[in-house]
């Protein structure tokens, strides 16, 4: 068999074309950030409006459609604990134009579903910044005869099963959240999922149902007129300017600390450039003193930092909740 030998002038050639061809690529790779965005951007808030993550979400749209001169329009999609919202950002197309509202029910729902679920937090995204940290608080409706967490407990062991809390669906944040205050009270309270955190807090004013543990900025104007009693923050220690004990300091033993948090991505596959720009331009928004001040006035704290600082934290959080559905033998299923 005749073997194809070729010259030195051929190989110089290719070498040439490849050399000019890895040459264009960085030119390539700045030209499509620079043109980033080229149309409009949609951000999808996987879950129903009115909550915290839609507020936020509307805060920052607003603020970078000012700074791009493209409008980015912020699309609701809830279902599943927020996953029909976010399996949409993962098949669109890795170009920056979908980006999606990550957020702690997503760590704490893939812990919880396993190999169940068809989304991978890790795998499925190019993680572009966190946004925000804020604690949650637990509200009851006024009519519920508690007025502390250990109130609350003493109650739930008096009427097994009787207590029922909302959350913004199965396997969310919300969810596990009361799920480990169950655990560590040693009660049992039912579950009311809910598709948005919005609709379960409008319950449990209307006195539909009993408890819901939600954030801050979602949840105080109904604690400022009445509408449902704040009993205690989910942070480790109390939080400036609010006037509530930590879970801990009510009655209850041991540690207990859960953080509500918001980040943004988009496809996986996103060209690191537009990745880079989106995440500057971020933290550029999450600097203006209005937007701090909007944040802070609903004890949410601004956080911003890198697309690496954002998907390590997001290694964390998935270890820590998947640590919590193991030791309390929460079920997948579980209706409370």
């Amino acid at each position: 068999m005749r073997r194809a030998v070729l010259s030195t002038k051929t190989i110089w050639r290719l070498a040439s074309g490849i050399g000019l061809f890895l040459a264009a690529l960085p030119a390539t790779a700045q030209k499509e950030a620079a043109e980033y965005p080229s149309r409009v951007v949609t951000l999808v808030n996987p879950f129903a409006p009115g909550a915290s993550t839609d507020i936020v979400a509307r805060i920052v749209a607003q603020k970078l459609s000012e700074l791009w001169g493209r409008q980015m329009v912020v699309e609701n999609r809830p279902g599943a604990s927020g996953s029909i919202g976010l399996t949409a950002v993962a098949r669109s197309p890795a170009d920056g134009h979908m980006l999606g509202m990550i957020i702690v029910s997503h760590a704490a729902n893939a812990a919880l579903q396993g190999a169940r679920t068809s989304l991978d937090l890790m795998r499925d995204f190019s993680h572009v910044a966190q946004l925000s940290s804020q604690p949650y608080v637990i509200v009851v409706n006024p009519s519920l005869p508690v007025r502390s967490i250990r109130d609350l407990v003493a109650l739930a062991k008096a009427r097994p099963g009787a207590i029922t809390y909302g959350s913004s669906g199965v396997g969310s944040s919300l969810h596990l959240t009361a799920e480990l205050l169950a655990f560590k009270a040693g009660v049992r309270m039912t579950h009311v999922p809910y598709k948005g955190a919005a609709l379960a807090t409008a319950d449990v004013a209307g006195g539909h149902i009993a408890m819901l543990i939600t954030t801050r900025m979602s949840v105080q104007p109904f604690v400022a007129t009445g509408r449902v009693r704040a009993l205690a923050v989910t942070t480790a220690e109390r939080i400036p300017g609010v006037d509530l004990p930590t879970v801990r300091e009510s009655g209850l033993t041991g540690p207990f600390e859960v953080h509500s948090w918001l980040g943004v991505g988009g496809a996986a596959g996103t060209p690191v450039t537009i990745v880079d720009k989106i995440n500057q331009d971020i933290n550029r928004v999450l600097k203006l003193p209005d937007v701090r001040e909007r944040f802070a006035a609903a004890a949410s704290t601004v956080t911003g930092g890198s697309p690496e600082e954002f998907q390590a934290y997001l290694k964390s959080e998935f270890a820590k909740f998947g640590k919590l559905v193991r030791e309390a033998g929460i079920k997948a299923s579980s209706g409370g």
